[in-house]
C-alpha cells in the first residue's frame, strides 16, 4: 500500500504523468475493497496515505530529516475514513443503493482528508490530488466553480466509477456475477467525471480584459552569498534601463524572488542599499517588489515583501502562512529535538497578520492593485481568494526553493499557481530566486517559465480583469468540502443507524419475541 500511494505522486511535476491520476488509486481501492473488514479497509488507506505524503515531501528529507517519515505516519491516519467507506460500499456484491453512495461518499470522505490536511499546523495543503491537472486549463475550469477541491472530487469518483466496473465483470472479480446494470453505471460516471471540466470550460467564459500590465521577473540563479545576491539581482533588473539589452521590455512592474535581500530597508543604517533600489527604479520606469528576510530587534525573523518606488518604500506584506520544520517547528516542545538530527529551524519566525493588496504604479501612472503572497503561501487556496476580494488584479508570489534544488519540489511549487489563478480568475506570477519562475494567464495556461538550471529576466504582458470580477469559486468559497464534510457526516449516521438495526430493520415479530421458522415446514394460514 505505502507503494501504490507513493506511485500516485508521479502524476505531479517533475514526472508530469497526470493521466495517471484519472486511474492511478484504481489498484489501491481495489486492495482496500478486498479487505476482510471495514477496519483492515481503513488501516490499508492509512498506509496508502502515508506513502503517498512521503512521497510527495521526499525532498524535504535533507532539511527535516525523519520529520518526513513522522508526518507521513500521523497525518496518514486522516485516509482511514476513506478507506473504511470503500470497503463497506464496494464490497462484493454490490447493491445499487451502495454503488450509488460509494461514488459520493467515498470522493467525498478523501476530499475530506485533504481539506482538513490543510490546515497548517498539519503541514499544510500540499499535494492535493487536483492540482496534478495544472497543465490542463480545461480541467482547471472546475477550480473556477469549486476550486482545486472539485477537481479532486472529480478524479477520485473517476477512479471510484472505474473499480465499480471492475466489480461488476465476473471474469475480473472472483465470485462476482454480471451486473452490466452497474457496469454501465460506472462507465458513465466515468466519462462524465472525465468531461466535467472540459464543459465547465465552455460555459465559464473568462472575464474580459480590462486592463494590461507588463511585469519583469528576475530570477539570479544560484547565488549563496547575501550581498552578491542582490548585487546579481541588480544586474539583472539594470538591463531593463534604457541603456540596457532588456530596455526594449518597459514593466510595469520588476518582481524579484523570496529573500532577494538580508538587510532591512526601513533601518536608517541602509539606506544605501534601498538608495540603489529607488535609482532601479527610477531608471526602469517600474516599481520594484524586493523581498527582506531579516532579524527585527525585539520581534524575530520575518520575510517581507517590500515594494519599492522611485521615491521610497510604498508598502510591505509580512509573509503570514510559515513553512513547517523549516521556518518554525509545530509543538517545538515535543518536536524541538528534530534540530539535533537535521536543518528543521532553529526558532520559530514570526508570521504576519494576513492579506493585504500594495499598490504600484504602471507607467501611465496608475495604481495597481496586487496581491502579494510568499512562497509557501501559494500552496493555500484561501490566501488568494482573500486578496482578490480585496480587489487585487494580479497574484504575485515571492519564491525561494534554492535549498531543494534539483528536485521536484520546485516545479511542484511553481505548478500551484497555475491553479491559483484558474481558481480566482486572476493572472498569477511567481518570481524565484533560483527557478522556477513561471506566469499563468487568468484560465491557467502557462506563459512563461524558467527551469531550475537558469537564470535571467522573465517579461510577460497579462491581460487583467476588472478589480470587481469574481468566479463562481470566488463568490461561493468552499462550498465543496463543506458539502463533503455533511455527506460524510450523513453517510457516517446511517451506517451507525444499520449496525443498530433501526429503523425498520425487523419485521413481524414485535416487542421481545422473534419469529421463527423450521425448515421444511409451511407457514400455518
Amino acid at each position: 500500500m505505502l507503494l501504490l500511494g507513493a506511485l500516485l505522486i508521479l502524476a505531479f511535476p517533475a514526472p508530469n504523468l497526470e493521466f495517471l491520476a484519472w486511474f492511478g488509486l484504481v489498484p489501491g481501492l481495489v486492495l482496500i475493497v478486498r479487505s476482510p473488514t471495514g477496519r483492515e479497509g481503513g488501516m490499508r488507506a492509512w498506509w496508502l496515505g502515508a506513502g503517498y505524503l512521503i512521497a510527495a515531501l521526499y525532498w524535504m528529507t535533507p532539511e527535516i530529516g525523519p520529520a518526513v517519515l513522522l508526518v507521513g505516519a500521523v497525518v496518514g491516519a486522516l485516509w482511514i475514513p476513506f478507506g473504511v467507506a470503500a470497503a463497506k460500499l464496494l464490497r462484493p456484491p454490490v447493491t445499487w443503493p451502495r454503488a450509488l453512495a460509494a461514488l459520493v461518499v467515498v470522493p467525498s470522505c478523501w476530499l475530506l482528508t485533504e481539506w482538513l490536511r490543510s490546515w497548517q499546523a498539519l503541514g499544510g495543503p500540499w499535494a492535493v490530488f487536483g492540482v496534478s491537472q495544472w497543465q490542463h486549463p480545461a480541467v482547471l475550469a472546475l477550480a473556477a466553480v469549486g476550486g482545486v477541491w472539485l477537481i479532486s472530487f472529480a478524479l477520485v469518483m473517476v477512479n471510484v466509477a472505474i473499480v465499480l466496473v471492475l466489480e461488476s465483470l465476473p471474469r475480473l472479480t472472483p465470485g462476482a456475477t454480471l451486473r452490466p446494470g452497474l457496469a454501465v453505471l460506472g462507465a458513465a460516471v466515468a466519462v462524465a467525471g472525465v468531461g466535467a471540466g472540459p464543459l465547465a470550460f465552455a460555459l465559464t467564459p473568462a472575464s474580459p480584459v480590462a486592463r494590461e500590465a507588463t511585469i519583469a521577473m528576475v530570477q539570479p540563479g544560484i547565488v549563496h552569498n547575501a550581498v552578491q545576491r542582490v548585487d546579481a539581482s541588480e544586474r539583472l533588473t539594470a538591463e531593463l534601463s534604457g541603456s540596457g539589452e532588456l530596455s526594449g521590455v518597459k514593466p510595469d512592474l520588476i518582481v524579484w524572488g523570496e529573500s532577494s535581500t538580508a538587510v532591512d530597508l526601513t533601518l536608517p543604517e541602509n539606506r544605501d542599499q534601498l538608495a540603489k533600489m529607488e535609482s532601479l527604479a527610477s531608471r526602469g520606469g517600474a516599481d520594484l517588489l524586493v523581498n527582506q528576510d531579516t532579524t527585527v530587534p525585539g520581534k524575530g525573523q520575518e520575510k517581507v515583501g517590500v515594494l519599492v518606488g522611485p521615491e521610497g518604500i510604498r508598502g510591505q506584506y509580512i509573509k503570514t502562512r510559515l513553512v513547517p520544520f523549516g521556518e518554525y517547528i509545530p509543538f517545538r516542545q515535543q518536536l524541538g529535538w528534530l534540530t539535533k538530527i537535521s536543518r528543521a529551524a532553529a526558532s520559530n519566525m514570526i508570521p504576519g497578520t494576513g492579506a493585504h493588496l500594495l499598490y504600484p504604479v504602471d507607467r501611465a501612472g496608475k495604481p495597481l492593485p496586487i496581491g502579494v503572497l510568499i512562497c509557501f503561501e501559494s500552496a493555500f487556496p484561501d490566501m488568494s481568494r482573500v486578496d482578490t476580494d480585496k480587489g487585487a488584479q494580479l497574484i504575485v508570489y515571492q519564491s525561494a526553493t534554492s535549498t531543494f534544488q534539483g528536485t521536484w519540489g520546485p516545479d511542484q511549487h511553481a505548478s500551484l499557481s497555475a491553479v491559483r489563478a484558474a481558481e480566482t480568475g486572476r493572472p498569477t506570477v511567481q518570481a524565484a530566486l533560483t527557478g522556477v519562475t513561471a506566469a499563468f494567464d487568468t484560465r491557467g495556461r502557462l506563459l512563461a517559465w524558467m527551469g531550475q538550471s537558469s537564470h535571467g529576466v522573465v517579461s510577460v504582458r497579462l491581460g487583467l480583469p476588472a478589480a470587481s470580477a469574481k468566479t463562481f469559486y470566488d463568490r461561493a468559497g468552499d462550498y465543496v468540502p463543506w458539502s463533503a464534510l455533511a455527506i460524510v457526516i450523513l453517510a457516517t449516521l446511517v451506517m451507525f443507524a444499520n449496525s443498530r438495526g433501526f429503523p425498520g430493520r425487523s419485521a413481524g415479530a414485535k416487542g421481545e419475541h422473534e419469529a421463527q421458522y423450521v425448515a421444511g415446514q409451511s407457514v400455518p394460514q
